[in-house]
């Protein structure tokens, strides 16, 4: 029981760090322009098949799929921004605009995925084999450690660089308060270009991750679900938290998995989400709207 335990919550921090990558650019978005990009899980799905297709037709090694995903739903994500968002923030659209936009560009992109693509499911190559790390009764799955590594690795170069570096500090300026930023030379517009394309760069790679666990579809969008669930049980606003609650929801949603019966993973999934709600409305590491970022 123990033994299946620890594997459980091993394959759950997996899947977290999955989510991770996804809740973190969500939350980015949140933080500068205040709204919920549900259009950020279309941006996963591009990322999928931009690196499916450089593997499988291309041919070409794991490096460059990687590159190519995070630079394709990089890519889409500043379009986004460009012809969705920017023409609402510039007219000072009230938020429910920017949520009915995310919307339609997320039906839109999903529909064109299904009517190009198809709707079938397409399963990556075996980069790594299927091999295993054995630690005592623990089998660790190569893939597993790679993806944890890297998502929380990804995670934690984007903490550094809002942290660390000057883009950082006029990212962390705008998401305080974008018209007094602007008002001392911070130009908004190419904070937002690069918030975008940060968030798309990671929801590519959290993209390839889930399609080389389990497979790639153009349904792939609906991973904005977990990473909303799991930005709320974070803190809306806080990267760290936003890493935080995607490893927690993840372990939950495996110990369930496996404890319980699949079948009710995500009803624990939303469960969790209406108690943090009701009992700790800011997450677990939720700032005030002044600290965001």
């Amino acid at each position: 029981m123990f033994a299946q335990l620890i594997q459980q919550i091993i394959n759950g921090l997996s899947v977290g760090g999955i989510y991770g990558l996804a809740s973190v650019g969500y939350s980015l978005i949140y933080s500068v322009m205040g709204f919920s990009n549900f259009a950020h899980g279309e941006l996963t799905m591009v990322g999928a098949f931009a690196a499916f297709f450089t593997m499988v037709a291309l041919k070409l090694p794991f490096p460059v799929s990687l590159l190519t995903a995070m630079v394709s739903s990089g890519i889409f994500a500043v379009v986004m921004e460009k012809l969705a968002y920017r023409p609402l923030r510039l007219k000072g659209a009230p938020s429910m605009y920017f949520f009915i936009a995310a919307m339609g560009v997320s039906v839109f992109l999903q529909n064109i995925a299904l009517v190009t693509l198809g709707g079938g499911f397409r399963s990556f190559p075996q980069v790594f084999g299927i091999k295993t790390i054995k630690i005592g009764p623990v089998a660790v799955g190569l893939v597993d450690l790679i993806v944890f590594v890297i998502s929380v690795g990804a995670v934690q170069v984007a903490q550094l660089i809002l942290l660390r570096t000057r883009v950082g500090k006029a990212i962390r300026a705008a998401a305080y308060d974008g018209t007094t930023a602007s008002l001392m030379g911070i130009n908004v517009d190419r904070i937002c270009f690069i918030v975008f394309l940060m968030a798309g760069s990671l929801a590519g790679l959290a993209g390839l991750f889930r399609g080389m666990k389990y497979t790639v579809h153009a349904n792939m969008g609906n991973i904005i679900l977990k990473a909303f669930i799991c930005a709320i049980f974070g803190g809306l606003g806080s990267v760290p938290g936003a890493l935080a609650g995607s490893l927690l929801l993840g372990v939950i949603e495996s110990l369930v998995a496996g404890f319980i019966s699949s079948s009710y993973r995500d009803v624990f999934a939303f469960l969790l989400l209406i108690a943090i709600l009701l009992f700790r409305p800011r997450g677990l590491m939720g700032q005030a709207a002044e600290e965001k970022a």
